[in-house]
C-alpha cells in the first residue's frame, strides 16, 4: 500500500482528468468510481480494477492481487474527487471493449437519444437493469456512459448490463437483422396507449429531456407509445418515462 499526501501528485492529476474529461477516459481507457458501493459492485461483477485511492476511515473489502492500492489524506481526496461530497474510497476501472454485435438475440433493448442528463442515462441503464431488459444503445448526443455522474447513478449496473454507442443508422440496420420493432414513446397518428403494446421482442426508444425523440428517430419508429397522465402534464422526464414503459413491458413478461 502507498501513501500520498500531495495534491499535485501524477495520480492525482490523472484521477482529475479522468473525472472531467471524456476524450481522456477513451485515450486511457479508463474511468473514475467514487464511492465504497461502486467498489464493492466492480469487485463483484468482475470489473477490470486498476487502482483503489482511499482514506484510513474507510474500510475496504479484499483487494485482488495487481490492483495498486494508495492512502490519502481527506483533504486530498476532497481535490481527487468528483463528487461534492465525497465518500472516501475511489477506483480507477478499465473500460470494458464491447464492439456492436451483429445480431441481437435478446428480448428487449433500450435506446437513447439525445438524453444529455448524465443523472438521466445513468438511472435508466439501472431501470433497465433491473425490469431484465437485455441491453441499451446509446446514440449520439447523449451524456458519456462513464462520466462520474453516470457511473454513480447506475448504482453497479455499469459493471453487469452491456451498453453499446452507435448511430441511429447503425442501430436501424441491426434491428432490421435482427427481427426486432422499434417503438418510440411520442406522439404521432399511429400512438397507442403504453398498456396496449405487445413487448414481447421489441426495442424502446426514449428521447431527449427538452425536445423528445429526433425526427430521424421518429421516421425509424415502427410504433410509438404515449403513458397516460393528467391533461395539465406536459411530459415526464427520461427517466421516469423510460421506468413506466419498462415496468409495464415487464410486467407483461
Amino acid at each position: 500500500m502507498e501513501t500520498i499526501t500531495s495534491r499535485t501528485n501524477p495520480l492525482c492529476t490523472h484521477l482529475r482528468k479522468l473525472s472531467s474529461s471524456a476524450s481522456y477516459r477513451r485515450e486511457c481507457g479508463e474511468f473514475v468510481c467514487d464511492s465504497p458501493k461502486l467498489l464493492e459492485e466492480a469487485l463483484l461483477w468482475q470489473g477490470a480494477v486498476h487502482t483503489v485511492i482511499s482514506t484510513d476511515s474507510i474500510p475496504l473489502p479484499t483487494l485482488p492481487a495487481g490492483v495498486r492500492h494508495v492512502r490519502v489524506p481527506a483533504d486530498v481526496m476532497r481535490a481527487v474527487s468528483p463528487a461534492q461530497t465525497p465518500q472516501g474510497a475511489l477506483a480507477v476501472c478499465g473500460m470494458p471493449e464491447r464492439t456492436l454485435p451483429e445480431i441481437l438475440d435478446g428480448r428487449r433493448y433500450v435506446v437513447l437519444d439525445g438524453v444529455q442528463d448524465p443523472g438521466n442515462v445513468g438511472t435508466i441503464l439501472r431501470t433497465a437493469d433491473a425490469f431484465h431488459a437485455d441491453g441499451v444503445f446509446l446514440l449520439p448526443g447523449c451524456a458519456d456512459l462513464y462520466n462520474p455522474k453516470t457511473v454513480r447513478a447506475t448504482m453497479g449496473a455499469v459493471f453487469r448490463f452491456p451498453v453499446w454507442s452507435c448511430s441511429a443508422e447503425q442501430l436501424r440496420a441491426l434491428l432490421s437483422r435482427s427481427g426486432l420493432p422499434l417503438y418510440g414513446t411520442a406522439l404521432r397518428q399511429d400512438t397507442v396507449d403504453v398498456r396496449e403494446v405487445d413487448y414481447s421482442r421489441c426495442a424502446l426508444a426514449i428521447g431527449s429531456e427538452g425536445k423528445g425523440l429526433s425526427q430521424q428517430m421518429l421516421e425509424f419508429c415502427d410504433r410509438t407509445v404515449r403513458i397516460p397522465m393528467s391533461p395539465h402534464c406536459e411530459s415526464l422526464n427520461a427517466a421516469a418515462a423510460a421506468a413506466v414503459v419498462l415496468w409495464e413491458a415487464a410486467r407483461t413478461d
